[in-house]
C-alpha cells in the first residue's frame, strides 16, 4: 500500500508570520499522522515552514522544485524532484497529493487550486479572508473545505481519505 501524501502549498516569501507559524505546525502534524508531507521544496515561506515542522514530528517530506538547481532547496526536504519546469511544477504538486492544504494565497498557491479544482482534487483552505475562500468556493464542483486550524484540518483530511473522496483520484 502507498503512503498517504499530503500537499501544502502556500506563499514563499510573501507569506506571513501567522501563515509560516500554521505551516510549521500543519507540517508536524501531518508528520505525527504518519503521511508524507509535499511541498514546493523551496527554503522560503509556507514550503520551508512546512518542511521544518514535518522533521520536527519525525515525518518524511518531498520537495519538488521548479528548478534543475538545489540552490534554493530547503535543508528540511527528504527527496527533492527538480522538475525545470518552472510554475508549471505547480501541476505536479497537486496530482502527486491526495489532499491540498493551501495555507494562504499567493500567485502560484492560486494555480495550484485551480489546477486542483480542476483534478477533482480536495483542498482545504486555511489563512485566507473571506473573499478569496468565497472566490474558490464558487469555482469548486464540490464543497471546499475553510478551517481555522491545524486540528480541524487533520481532521477533514481523515474524512477525506476515509470517505474515499481523495483515494479515488489517486
Amino acid at each position: 500500500m502507498s503512503k498517504v501524501v499530503i500537499g501544502v502549498m502556500g506563499p514563499g516569501k510573501q507569506a506571513t508570520p501567522q501563515q509560516i507559524a500554521t505551516a510549521y505546525a500543519l507540517g508536524q502534524a501531518i508528520a505525527q499522522v504518519g503521511w508524507v508531507l509535499l511541498t514546493g521544496g523551496r527554503n522560503a515561506g509556507v514550503m520551508a515552514a512546512a518542511s521544518q515542522g514535518a522533521k520536527a514530528g519525525g515525518g518524511l517530506t518531498i520537495g519538488i522544485l521548479p528548478s534543475a538547481d538545489p540552490a534554493d532547496l530547503s535543508t528540511d526536504v527528504d527527496i527533492p524532484i527538480m522538475t525545470g519546469l518552472g510554475q508549471g511544477r505547480n501541476l505536479i504538486n497537486v496530482l502527486s497529493s491526495r489532499v491540498i492544504v493551501a495555507c494562504g494565497l499567493g500567485a502560484g498557491t492560486a494555480s495550484e487550486i485551480a489546477f486542483a479544482i480542476k483534478s477533482q482534487k480536495p483542498v482545504i483552505l486555511m489563512e485566507m479572508d473571506a473573499t478569496a475562500v468565497a472566490f474558490w468556493q464558487a469555482l469548486a464542483p464540490s464543497p471546499m473545505l475553510r478551517v481555522d486550524t491545524v486540528s480541524e484540518a487533520v481532521t477533514n483530511i481523515q474524512g477525506l481519505l476515509t470517505a474515499g473522496r481523495a483515494e479515488r483520484l489517486l
